[in-house]
């Protein structure tokens, strides 16, 4: 080795000792992009973030078209030119992820966000926020709680537990993910704060921070993350958090986390560190192994079951109530929709029932005596899970 090369090495060594004493960490920094056009809260924003992230050793790489005291730059002269040079860094190796306020992700892949719930100021993943994970509606949900639990576990969550917001679509997704885990996927289920407890959460659960990961559709997860990182401000600065979260799909093999137009500085300072703890947290590998164990737990099947669903229409047929009996037996965990279509098939099995509304939404009401043969019947139709939690 030579004399230069002995020099530069132990100068390389030294740099680093006085990084660890600095950030508290030792090791190779994690490498971040981050694009700076079309901010409407001008680049500079983005610059201040990058700055402040650096202190807790990352080595952010700012795109734009200017260059910033105390930051590294890529100038570059347009919002397009940012992009593709962003696309050049990752593929070359230079850099680990990059941070961006847009991105054409594939269907399959969406994003997981990360927020600091006002309750009791626990961080909570929200699963998804942008991008497709499937055009229907029930299939993407299930797959956004593998791509939480992905994340969950990158950020250094060993064992997160998962929730379901409840919105249309919710029932499903919970018989979905009980399959999954029946047939050897670990899901963690989290309970509700809610006195009744169940795995489908309230809205007073995405306050309270109830499960790590929160399982929900992107539209109604992009619209949470607005309003969590802005809602100390008025709406047009996104201040608190950590953004929408970086894309998760099998075979997306990029680190790439999404920030919004009107991100502030301390939102996207919290992006550029939530790359820095997935690249440590070996995102990519994580993903793969997910993704492997639940393929071995049949996941392909149980979404084409979803796919392939079919139930009684009500308005195809004419059933006749049986005989009106006194029903006192409460069954929760129906869909709204579902809700007449469940009411007939129950008739259409000589089982008297009727709808209505009880404390965790939709419920059907029987007979003490048919309570059992219900049950069974819904659920081997799929609108309702094996397991039921009464009011």
């Amino acid at each position: 080795m030579s004399e230069k090369l002995v020099k530069q090495t132990i100068g390389k060594i030294f740099n680093q000792l006085a990084d660890t004493l600095i950030s508290g960490e030792y090791g190779q920094k994690p490498k971040v992009a981050v694009t700076a056009a079309g901010s409407e809260h001008g680049e500079d924003e983005v610059f201040k973030a990058a700055v402040s992230a650096a202190k807790f050793g990352i080595e952010p790489t700012v795109i734009g078209t200017k260059s910033y005291e105390g930051a590294n730059t890529e100038i570059v002269v347009s919002e397009d030119d940012a992009h593709k040079k962003m696309e050049e860094l990752l593929d070359s190796g230079k850099v680990d992820a990059a941070v961006t306020m847009h991105y054409p992700f594939p269907i399959g892949v969406s994003t997981v966000g990360r927020i600091v719930t006002p309750g009791k100021g626990r961080e909570m993943f929200i699963a998804t926020t942008t991008g497709t994970s499937s055009t229907d509606k029930v299939e993407g949900m299930v797959k956004n709680a593998i791509y939480g639990i992905i994340t969950a576990k990158a950020c250094g969550i060993k064992n997160p537990t998962v929730g379901i917001l409840n919105i249309d679509g919710a029932r499903q997704a919970e018989i979905a993910l009980n399959k999954l885990k029946n047939n050897g996927y670990e899901i963690n289920f989290a309970e509700s704060a809610r006195a009744d407890g169940g795995a489908v959460m309230r809205g007073n659960d995405l306050l309270t921070g109830s499960a790590d990961v929160m399982v929900m559709d992107s539209l109604t997860g992009n619209l949470m993350i607005k309003i969590f990182s802005s809602y100390t401000t008025g709406g047009s600065y996104e201040s608190l958090g950590y953004g929408y979260g970086p894309g998760i799909g099998e075979n997306f093999n990029k680190l790439i986390l999404i920030i919004s137009r009107a991100s502030g500085a301390p939102l996207i300072e919290g992006a550029i560190k939530y790359a820095g703890d997935l690249i440590k947290g070996n995102c990519i590998q994580i993903a793969k192994e997910e993704f492997d164990k639940a393929k071995k737990a049949g996941i392909d099947s149980i979404l084409s079951e979803i796919k392939a669903a079919k139930k009684p229409q009500a308005e195809d047929e004419e059933v006749a109530a049986p005989q009106k009996e006194v029903v006192t037996s409460q069954i929760s965990g129906i869909e709204i929709m579902d809700l007449e279509d469940a009411v007939k098939l129950l008739w259409k099995n000589s089982v008297y029932a009727e709808s209505g509304m009880g404390c965790t939404g939709p419920i059907i009401l029987v007979s003490e005596a048919k309570t059992n043969d219900a049950l069974k019947i819904l659920a081997d139709n799929n609108f309702i899970a094996k397991e039921q939690v009464d009011c």
